[in-house]
């Protein structure tokens, strides 16, 4: 198997439990009115939780980082922060299918920054696949219908920099990679950073989504809704981050977030399939050529000098 074939299978192994991301955070925001910041600060707290003993257990070495390192995981952790409060206003502001879009555009964002700062290969192929991912995520995520984009100057805002920060946590996952960080490592402490940045977040007055107060923290949930909370962070947040983190060992910053615009095509099908929700033909169309674009994504030619694999 090569290095290529092996980090689609364990990408679209990721972004498959990932997709669950959107199904579960509905359902804890409508069923349960749980505050969109507060629940990306759990998420964090949880994932950390769970992480951190399970490595202590398995790996000890895992755990240690350097003092030098420490200034990186905040930044990469404060970018993780930011992509995910910015999503949740983007949202908000402009609705669930203009701001899924919009998050999306990472892929063209993260192919030019790795082209630039990694020097990473932007042949035809991949260009052809970015543009042919985005139109299948308009026309999954129903944004292709022109009332929906009625954005105003903070839409536009929020919209693009949520692509601008998704593209940065993907070079943020590179560039751990790249400094031979296992992805493990990597994941526990870039959420332990964004949950410290979360957490002051959620103590800003007035901040939309967020608690507002230090004793608002604690979320009045249902056990259902704790059941949920815990379902979401350690099989979506912790496995299909942990897995797509993986996948960058073995391929280009730009391909791998190519690979995550499956995303919303997934979901819609989980949606169809757990919640009864029917896809549209243009849905399903959309779903197609998303997928198209990976199998051409694909057919570009291994590159000659392959990254260096972090330790598991």
């Amino acid at each position: 198997m090569s290095r290529l074939t092996k980090g689609y299978l364990i990408g679209i192994i990721g972004i498959v439990i990932w997709s669950t991301t959107g199904i579960l955070i509905d359902y804890l925001i409508t069923h349960d009115h749980m505050p969109p910041i507060l629940l990306s600060f759990w998420r964090n707290l949880l994932v950390c939780i769970a992480l951190a003993p399970a490595l202590y257990l398995i790996r000890r070495s895992l755990l240690r980082i350097e003092r030098a390192q420490v200034r990186f995981f905040a930044f990469y952790g404060l970018i993780l922060a930011l992509f995910n409060s910015v999503w949740v206003l983007s949202v908000q502001t402009n609705g669930a299918a203009v701001g899924t879009v919009l998050a999306y555009s990472s892929a063209g964002f993260t192919a030019i920054l790795a082209w630039w700062l990694f020097r990473e290969q932007l042949r035809l192929p991949k260009i052809i696949a970015i543009i042919l991912s985005l139109t299948g995520c308009v026309l999954v995520s129903n944004a292709y219908d022109p009332a929906m984009w009625n954005l105003n100057p903070m839409g536009i805002i929020t919209g693009l920099a949520s692509g601008i920060l998704f593209a940065g946590y993907n070079l943020m996952t590179k560039e751990a990679n790249k400094r031979r960080i296992s992805p493990w490592t990597a994941l526990l402490y870039s959420f332990a950073f964004s949950a410290v940045f979360t957490l002051t977040f959620n103590l800003i007055p007035g901040l939309p989504g967020a608690a507002g107060s230090f004793s608002a923290l604690l979320p009045t949930l249902p056990v259902n809704g704790w059941i949920t909370l815990l379902v979401l962070s350690f099989i979506p947040t912790l496995l299909g981050f942990g897995l797509y983190n993986m996948a960058m060992n073995y391929l280009p910053a730009s391909t791998a977030s190519l690979l995550a615009t499956t995303e919303p095509a997934m979901t819609a099908v989980e949606a169809y399939i757990f919640l009864n929700e029917r896809l549209t033909l243009i849905q399903v169309i959309g779903s197609l050529i998303i997928l198209s674009a990976v199998v051409i994504a694909r057919l570009e030619k291994e590159p000659q000098s392959e990254p260096q694999t972090a330790s598991a």
